[in-house]
């Protein structure tokens, strides 16, 4: 008899579950539609330039590839090995990962197993009180589930969110990798911008070093002043100082890059280099696959989808809970016959919990929840047009830069040959030696201009390729 009535209630708590899971098909709160950002139809800075063809296409998203250098290369490899923010940003995806299992998790009933002896008694003997009966020690042992129904989608809201931060996650892992290869390149391009200046000033300082010989030997022989062989000892002693200088610019560069690829500075040594001479630069999509090609656009359109999933969480607890609870074991004052069919007990049944007045505090989250979702529709909406802007500007420097350059290029040919000029007419006696200094220094003031130039296209190059994504592209 005792288990024909188990199974009637077994079966009302059948239809119960059927009951809740066709209320439970829909979820409260809006469901998500990604809103609209501002997108211009073509980029401004596109006129006029024409984009550099890379000698050497990137593949498999390794950008930095067209710029043909093995030294780079090798260095970009170890950021996904060694950068400790890149592992920081990988534990937080991790970490995202688990909380939507976590969120899941709550989709099944919860099932425990209990048990425990308690002795129990009344009156006191010591005291002379009650009616002193005996203590009684009572064994059980029980088997139990509980189980929240989904009725108005608080968990599947729960679920939602998770997962979309959990995609956001994925995207700020991208974005801290690909602001570590930009960092990382930005910095190789200026140490070798560096090394060329070093170059330049070598060369500069043996020159000098010719001049200061014609000086003296002109003075020695009675038609240069003093005065000139002190300024040309002081042209080049400067010189010299420069190039120890640019020593302190270099080793920071080089401490840069050590640490961001996972190392101690005293780990890494760069021999010199050769400075790039071409600037390629990946085409650039349409403006409306920016918002595709680039993570931090991509992690704040998911966090928006994760804030919108926060409302119906919210809302959900305007509605009552209903939690179905079953439990089975036994009771007994004997060990030995706790197991037996007349000590067993049981339990099933639905239970419903709602709030019937919590002075509008369901009210003010909810209405938390809605301006959280306003606040990252404004946040993705201000991320596009950054990214936007960073294209631009990225555009514009190049185009500008390019056009700078071959200017430069010219002043630099015509300096040279002023100085030429101006030396041989010094040799000749019919220019004094501040002439020549002035040729000499305006010669190289204009080539260490053109390399300053060089370097801001190759930094510009490695900002665009950033500004659009790197070689990155979001999934579905």
């Amino acid at each position: 008899m005792m288990r024909a009535t188990m199974m009637r209630n077994w079966t009302r708590l059948g239809y119960v579950v059927a009951l809740t899971g066709a209320l439970g098909a829909c979820a409260v709160g809006p469901d998500y539609k990604k809103p609209d950002a501002p997108v211009p139809v073509a980029y401004k800075e596109m006129q006029g330039w024409k984009i550099g063809t890379p000698g050497k296409a990137a593949s498999d998203g390794a950008w930095w590839s067209i710029y043909d250098d093995s030294v780079l290369d090798s260095l970009m490899k170890q950021i996904d090995i060694s950068n400790q923010n890149l592992k920081a940003a990988e534990a937080a995806y991790r970490e995202a990962r688990a909380a939507v299992s976590g969120a899941q998790a709550s989709f099944f009933p919860t099932v425990s197993l209990n048990g425990g002896a308690t002795r129990a008694g009344s009156g006191s003997a010591a005291t002379g009180t009650g009616t002193g009966s005996k203590d009684r020690t009572t064994y059980s042992a029980s088997a139990g589930a509980d189980w929240a129904l989904d009725i108005w989608g608080r968990i599947r809201r729960s679920v939602e969110s998770s997962s979309a931060s959990a995609e956001a996650s994925a995207d700020d892992l991208a974005g801290a990798r690909l602001s570590a290869q930009t960092e990382l390149a930005t910095d190789y391009f200026q140490l070798r911008a560096l090394d060329e200046q070093k170059r330049l000033l070598d060369a500069t300082i043996i020159g000098y070093a010719k001049s200061l010989d014609i000086v003296k030997n002109k003075y020695a022989s009675g038609v240069a002043a003093r005065a000139d062989v002190l300024t040309a000892e002081t042209q080049l002693k400067g010189t010299q100082a420069q190039v120890v200088n640019l020593g302190v610019q270099r080793a920071a560069l080089e401490h840069a890059i050590a640490v961001l690829t996972g190392r101690p500075p005293a780990a890494l040594t760069l021999a010199s280099g050769a400075f790039a001479t071409d600037v390629p630069v990946f085409p650039t999509d349409l403006p409306s696959r920016l918002l595709e090609r680039r993570p931090d656009i991509a992690g704040a359109e998911r966090r928006m989808a994760a804030a919108n999933a926060q409302i119906g969480v919210a809302e959900a607890a305007y509605f009552p809970d209903l939690t179905l609870s079953a439990s089975y074991g036994y009771s007994s004052s004997t060990l030995g016959k706790l197991f037996q069919l007349p000590n067993s007990i049981w339990s099933v049944g639905p239970s419903l919990a709602a709030t019937l007045f919590n002075g509008g505090a369901t009210s003010a989250q909810v209405e938390q929840a809605r301006a959280a979702y306003d606040q990252s529709v404004a946040n993705y909406r201000q991320t596009v047009l950054t990214g936007f802007q960073q294209v631009e500007d990225n555009l514009a420097s190049l185009r500008i830069l390019e056009d700078q350059a071959k200017i430069q290029a010219d002043t630099v040919a015509s300096a040279r040959e002023a100085e030429r000029l101006t030396i041989n007419q010094y040799k000749a006696g019919t220019v004094d030696y501040t002439s020549v200094v002035t040729a000499q220094a305006t010669r190289l003031n204009s080539e260490i201009t053109a390399l300053g130039i060089q370097r801001d296209r190759l930094t510009a190059s490695v900002a665009l390729v950033s500004a659009v994504g790197g070689g990155w592209k979001a999934t579905p």
